[in-house]
């Protein structure tokens, strides 16, 4: 039985598509009993990475292990080992949703009577049970996303491939595959899942992966790639534009050392890096009022994984390539 302490490991992975490099030297590491992102946008290589690691597609070069097998040489025993749900859902919308979970099972050489445990199983764990004689056309999306889930978890994994699982989903939808998400990690599920979603990837994500064109740009936890652009900021809205300018004064009085206040005057803001948040907040509010300038806000801002992303990549997550990945 191969040990490994990872979930998912892989190093210097190549695929080529004619002029395109999909991916260009990859490396990824995940640990078991994790939710890891890999964060990138459009065309950075996050769709053919998990392709290759649950064997779909040959790698080029570079080596790729999951749970514990080399995706290359044995591959049978990887996907006995996993689970994927890809972009698209899989459900049939002609049967009901138990026997969808059912026609899973047989498809895995599961017995009549197991399948059907199992079914009933993935239904009450994934908030379904009420629905499970309904057919998934009547289903919201954030339903039938969940019945797709648990389609993937019909052999219960050691680790789950999630590619974009909410494209297309409302917010209530989002939601919903969230906490069906945390349920899989909390029961022990590793999960692996690619997005351009920044605020899924850290409301979900232990650890993130960015990936642009192919290769790998940084790795970390989502409060520590917001801090990789600095601490929290003061912001401060003008009630009157000529007060801007005495308004950028104090906030760089505040500033943290070798930093100062950018102005937007569109917005009639200012904003400034700061060191001690509570205090310097204080000490500004004190001041405005002592100088009788009137603020229509005031306030702390944590730098966004949005910032984060900007900064690492120099573009949004979902920028349009043209690369066929």
């Amino acid at each position: 039985m191969p040990t490994s302490d990872y979930a998912v490991r892989a190093i210097g992975l190549q695929k080529r598509y004619k002029e395109t490099r999909a991916l260009d030297g990859f490396d990824l590491a995940v640990p078991y009993g994790m939710v890891y992102g890999l964060l990138g946008p459009n065309g950075a290589g996050k769709t053919t990475a998990v392709r290759i690691l649950t064997t779909l597609i040959r790698l080029d070069g570079g080596t790729a292990e999951v749970a514990g097998y080399d995706v290359t040489r044995k591959p049978r025993m990887v996907r006995r080992r996993i689970g994927l749900t890809g972009q698209q859902t899989a459900v049939d919308d002609a049967i009901s949703a138990r026997q969808n979970l059912v026609l899973f099972g047989r498809l895995f050489h599961i017995g009549q009577a197991a399948a059907r445990k199992r079914a009933d199983e993935l239904l009450e764990q994934f908030s379904l049970a009420d629905a499970a004689n309904k057919t998934p056309k009547k289903f919201s999306g954030g339903m039938r996303r969940r019945l797709d889930l648990a389609s993937s978890m019909i052999l219960a994994p050691r680790v789950l491939f999630l590619d974009e699982p909410t494209t297309g989903l409302d917010p209530a939808g989002r939601r919903e595959v969230w906490q069906a998400i945390r349920e899989l990690a909390r029961h022990g599920t590793t999960v692996l899942l690619t997005t351009h979603y920044l605020d899924e990837a850290d409301k979900l994500c232990d650890r993130i992966g960015v990936i642009d064109h192919g290769k790998n740009v940084v790795e970390d936890t989502p409060d520590g790639l917001k801090r990789r652009i600095g601490n929290e900021r003061l912001e401060i809205v003008a009630a009157e534009s000529d007060d801007l300018p005495a308004i950028a004064e104090l906030a760089n009085r505040a500033a943290s050392e070798g930093t100062e206040a950018t102005v937007d005057e569109a917005r009639q803001a200012v904003t400034v890096p700061i060191a001690d948040g509570v205090q310097a907040l204080t000490d500004v509010a004190t001041e405005l009022r002592n100088k009788g300038v009137t603020a229509a806000d005031l306030g702390l801002r944590r730098p966004t994984l949005d910032e984060a992303f900007l900064q690492l990549t120099g573009h949004a997550t979902d920028d349009e390539e043209t690369s066929a990945v």
